[in-house]
């Protein structure tokens, strides 16, 4: 298999126990990646595709996820909003409610999937962690074997996607908007 990731932007967030049984339940991991290294510092999740492919050599870094992990308060029940029922004002209950720590999977490309040895296999590994998380969106756009593919998932759903090719609005290929570096008045012979 063949592939590569030309643009992609998360805002992925989901549970990292979630993420931690997802790998722990040993998934079905594309070929080229025999194994995957989890990895954490401090608030920083990073997790490594590993390959035995002989071409790929010990010193080059492979593709690897990386998302941030915060701590998020959450309640069993919505807690009431100021300016709603006064009702309970004589006996105020406390709402259970626990922290967890969510990994979120935030940014562009270059933030979230890093390292182009076996990018476009870890794509496929984001996209099916994409289908775990009920909060947030992946978009991307991939080619594989040769074909562009788009790829929408919003809150764990995937949703349809089309590529749409326009032409650019500066112009790029009439020769204006740039500067003309051998007949500028600016730079002395």
């Amino acid at each position: 298999m063949t592939g590569r990731v030309f643009r992609l932007h998360s805002t992925l967030e989901l549970p990292l126990e979630d993420v931690e049984t997802y790998f722990e339940e040993d998934p079905d991991l594309p070929p080229e990646i025999d194994d995957i290294d989890i990895t954490r510092r401090n608030n920083t999740l990073i997790i490594k595709a590993l390959s035995d492919d002989e071409s790929i050599s010990k010193y080059t870094p492979t593709a690897q996820l990386k998302a941030s992990v915060t701590e998020t308060r959450v309640w069993e029940e919505e807690p009431p909003r100021a300016g709603g029922p006064q009702w309970m004002d004589d006996e105020e209950e406390e709402i259970p409610s626990e922290l967890v720590e969510f990994a979120c999977f935030k940014g562009d490309r270059e933030t979230v999937l890093q390292n182009s040895a076996l990018q476009y296999p870890m794509f496929l590994v984001l996209r099916k962690i994409a289908t775990l998380s009920e909060k947030g969106t992946l978009t991307a756009i991939t080619e594989e074997d040769g074909e562009l593919e788009a790829t929408r998932i919003v809150e764990g759903e995937p949703r349809p996607a089309s590529i749409e090719v326009v032409e650019s609005p500066q112009g790029a290929g009439d020769g204006d908007g740039g500067v003309n570096w051998r007949d500028n008045e600016f730079i002395s012979d």
